[in-house]
């Protein structure tokens, strides 16, 4: 069972995982993630397989997923998370706004849904924060 950690004075560090194939874009989201909390502690994953590797392992409360990766797509994976472990946060981040693909995000259990170069790194601490402070974040 993951324990869910709180934003304010908790003795659990936020676990997150990053599921992108583009290592640039991965290091750059790192760093605004290092720089809004320096307390989390981050894992990164470039497909699925590694992924799920990542998650048994260290079992994240947060993950970030793109849609676009090498083998299984970001969605299918949302949606295997979920099955396993539905208390993990899960927020897709992609390139593609599109309709089709917000819609199966939300009906496969992703908690948000953040498109690429049009979100800042306050609004995802914002996005953050709202999950595990007690308040109820914004869905798809």
């Amino acid at each position: 069972m993951i324990r869910k950690p709180s934003m304010a004075g908790n003795a659990i560090p936020l676990r997150t995982l990053i599921v992108e194939d583009n290592v640039q874009f991965r290091r750059s989201f790192r760093e605004i993630l290092e720089n809004q909390f320096p307390e989390m502690v981050i894992f990164e994953a470039s497909d699925g397989k590694e992924a799920f590797e990542t998650i048994a392992a260290s079992q994240p409360h947060l993950v970030f997923m793109d849609i676009r990766l090498p083998g299984e797509n970001g969605l299918e994976l949302t949606k295997k998370i979920k099955a396993r472990a539905p208390g993990i946060v899960v927020i897709v981040l992609t390139s593609y706004d599109l309709p089709e693909y917000r819609e199966v995000a939300k009906d496969y259990g992703a908690n948000h849904f953040l498109v690429k170069g049009l979100t800042t790194g306050v609004e995802i601490a914002t996005i953050v924060r709202s999950f595990f402070s007690g308040g109820q974040a914004p869905g798809c």
